[in-house]
C-alpha cells in the first residue's frame, strides 16, 4: 500500500467528539473521545528491530550487569547473570549493539579471546577511566546472545582499528573449521560459525570515533563495507548480514548527504543496508536534568524534546527518499532515549540515571513514532540495556529492578512483526507553563493471528482520557490488556520499592453499545482489542 493511499484511507474515518462520559462524568474527565481503528488499511509492517537494546563497556553496563562471571554466587550460566536473561527474553529483544558506542572505535577484538587469564587488561579511557578486565569479549557476547534469543549487531571499530583486524574478527566469527580462524574459535570452544545479524561500520564517526569529515569516513566506508565479509554460509538471501553506516549526529545533514549520494552513485564493490542516527532526548546540551524529584515543567519539556524525533525522522527521510525513494536502505536510530544527569555521588563517566514514569512514557512516543515511520525506520537501539542512561534493568550486586521503560518495552511485543493500521482520534491538547503539547498519542496494529492491538498513550498529568474505541465495519465488544502508571510523573522503581511503577491489568466496558476505554492519567496502556 503506498504512503498516499494510506494517508487517503485515515483522513475517510470519522473523528467525534462527544461531551460526557456517563451519567455521573468526572470533572477531571474531558468529552469522550472518539478511537477509530480500521483493519482494512493495513500498512507497511512494523519491524521487531526497532525494539533492539544497546550494551555498550560502560560502568556497570556489562560487568555487574551482565556478567558476573564464573565463580560468582550470584545465579548464572557461564559468567552471564541468570535474572538478567530471563528478564531479557520476556522482551522478544530483536538484537543488541556491542561492543559501543564510543568504546567500540578503541576496542581491539583479540584483547576479548582466549584463556581468560592471558587476557589483555586496560583503561576504558571514554568511560571514566575504569579497568577494562576483557572478561566478557567475542565468544561471551554470542553466548549472551544466545540465551537471550536474539541477534547480533557489532559495531567494527573503524577509529583506531584497521580493514584487516576487523576482517580478522568477522573471520574468527563466522569462517567455518576449515579455516585457521575457525579454527581458533572451535579452540575457544565454539565450532559452529557464529550469526552476525547487522554490522556497524563505525561509531558516531562525526565525534568521538574519529572526527571524521564525510568524505574521509566515506572513503573508510567503502574499504571496510568491501572487505570485512561475514563467511557463514547459513547467512545468505534474507538472512545476508546487513551493514549499517554512520549516519546524522541529530539534526546535522552532512553524513547523510554524502553516504547516500556515493550510495546511488556507487560501484558494485561495496554498499550498506541502513543509515544511523543518534538522538538522545535531554532538553539541552550537555545532559543537566535530574533524573529523580523533579516538577511538571520538566515532565512537559522532556515530552516535547521527545517529539521532535518525529520531525528529526521526517528530515531525515526526505533526504534518503532523494537517493533512495525505494526506500532500500532502512534508517537505524540505534541510539535513543533520555540522557540525564548522572545521580549525586556517582562515577560521572559512568552515566547513571534513575527511569521514571515519564521515561516509560517517552520510550512509548518514541517507539509509536518509530512504527509511523516503518516505511524507512526498520532498527532502532534504545541506550542503554542494564544500568546506564535509559536501561531496561538495574543491578546491584544479586538484586535486580525493572525500570518502566523495561515494562513499556515488554508490553509492546504484539507490536513485534505486526502491521501497522490506521488510527484516528482528536489528540486533544496538554499545556503547561508555556509548553504546549498533543494530549494523547496511540499506535494500532493488526498481528498475524488477525488481533488487533492499540497502545495509547495520556501524557496529561492530571487528567483521564475517556475513550470510545471502533474497529473496522462491525463494533468492538472487548478490550483488555495492560495500563502502566503511577502517583507521580517522577515515580521511580528501587530496590526498596521495586514496583512502585508497575503494569496492571486494564480492560473497557460496553456502555449504550460503545466500547468504553478510561485511560488513566500520565499512562500508557496497550489492549487487544475483539
Amino acid at each position: 500500500m503506498t504512503g498516499r493511499l494510506c494517508m487517503l484511507l485515515v483522513a475517510t474515518l470519522a473523528i467525534v467528539v462527544t461531551p460526557g462520559y456517563g451519567a455521573g462524568a468526572d470533572p477531571r474527565h474531558d468529552a469522550v473521545v472518539e478511537v477509530q481503528i480500521d483493519p482494512a488499511t493495513a500498512g507497511p509492517g512494523i519491524d521487531p528491530n526497532i525494539f533492539g537494546q544497546f550494551a555498550e563497556h560502560l560502568g556497570a553496563g556489562i560487568y555487574g550487569g551482565i556478567w558476573v562471571g564464573r565463580d560468582s554466587s550470584i545465579p548464572n550460566v557461564r559468567g552471564i547473570r541468570s535474572d538478567v536473561v530471563g528478564a531479557l527474553r520476556a522482551l522478544h529483544v530483536p538484537n543488541v549493539r556491542w561492543p559501543g558506542g564510543c568504546f567500540a572505535d578503541e576496542y581491539h577484538w583479540r584483547d576479548g579471546v582466549g584463556a581468560s587469564q592471558q587476557r589483555k587488561v586496560t583503561l576504558n579511557s571514554n568511560w571514566g577511566g575504569s579497568v577494562e578486565p576483557n572478561a566478557f569479549g567475542s565468544d561471551e557476547f554470542m553466548d549472551f546472545i544466545e540465551q537471550i534469543g536474539s541477534e547480533a549487531y557489532l559495531s567494527i571499530n573503524v577509529g583506531s582499528g584497521t580493514p584487516r583486524e576487523a576482517a580478522d574478527w568477522l573471520a574468527y566469527l563466522t569462517a567455518p573449521v576449515s579455516t585457521s580462524a575457525g579454527q581458533e574459535r572451535a579452540g575457544n570452544g565454539h565450532a559452529a560459525p557464529y550469526r552476525i545479524k547487522f554490522l556497524g561500520i563505525g561509531n558516531e564517526s562525526w565525534g568521538c570515533g574519529g572526527a571524521m569529515s564525510p568524505e574521509y569516513y566515506l572513503n573508510q566506508l567503502k574499504i571496510y563495507s568491501r572487505f570485512v565479509r561475514n563467511f557463514n554460509p547459513l547467512q545468505s538471501g534474507d538472512q545476508t548480514m546487513r551493514r549499517i553506516a554512520v549516519g546524522a549526529d541529530g539534526a546535522d545533514t552532512s553524513y547523510v548527504e554524502a553516504d547516500m549520494h556515493a550510495w546511488h552513485d556507487r560501484v558494485w564493490s561495496w554498499s550498506f543496508e541502513g543509515l544511523s542516527l543518534h538522538s538522545y532526548t535531554s532538553a539541552g546540551w550537555p545532559p543537566a536534568h535530574p533524573s529523580e524529584h523533579f516538577d511538571e515543567r520538566e515532565y512537559a519539556l522532556f515530552l516535547k524534546d521527545t517529539l521532535g524525533m518525529d520531525a528529526l525522522i521526517g528530515k531525515h527521510s526526505a533526504l534518503m527518499d532523494r537517493y533512495d525513494p525505494d526506500r532500500k536502505v532502512a534508517l537505524a536510530v540505534d541510539e535513543w532515549g533520555v540522557w540525564l544527569a548522572p545521580l549525586p555521588g556517582s562515577n560521572p563517566g559512568f552515566l547513571v540515571q534513575q527511569n521514571s514514569l515519564r521515561d516509560g512514557i517517552v520510550a512509548a512516543l518514541n517507539l509509536n513514532i518509530f512504527a509511523r515511520h516503518a516505511e524507512r525506520v526498520r532498527m532502532a537501539n534504545i541506550a542503554q540495556m542494564v544500568n546506564v542512561l535509559q536501561s531496561m534493568i538495574i543491578t546491584q550486586n544479586d538484586r535486580m529492578v525493572l525500570t518502566p521503560t523495561y515494562h513499556v518495552f515488554r508490553m509492546y511485543v504484539p507490536f513485534q512483526n505486526a502491521q501497522r493500521i490506521a488510527v484516528r482520534l482528536d489528540a486533544g491538547v496538554y499545556a503547561h507553563d508555556g509548553i504546549v503539547l498533543p494530549r494523547l498519542d496511540a499506535l494500532a496494529a493488526v498481528d498475524a493471528q488477525h488481533r488487533i492491538w492499540l497502545a495509547a498513550v495520556n501524557l496529561d498529568p492530571t487528567r483521564e482520557a475517556p475513550l470510545a474505541i471502533a474497529a473496522g465495519q462491525g463494533h468492538a465488544h472487548s478490550a483488555k490488556g495492560e495500563v502502566l502508571t503511577a502517583q507521580r510523573v517522577d515515580s521511580v522503581n528501587s530496590f526498596a520499592a521495586p514496583d512502585a511503577v508497575a503494569p496492571r491489568p486494564i480492560a473497557a466496558t460496553l456502555e449504550a453499545g460503545k466500547l468504553m476505554l478510561l485511560l488513566p492519567a500520565k499512562s500508557v496502556a496497550v489492549v487487544q482489542i475483539q
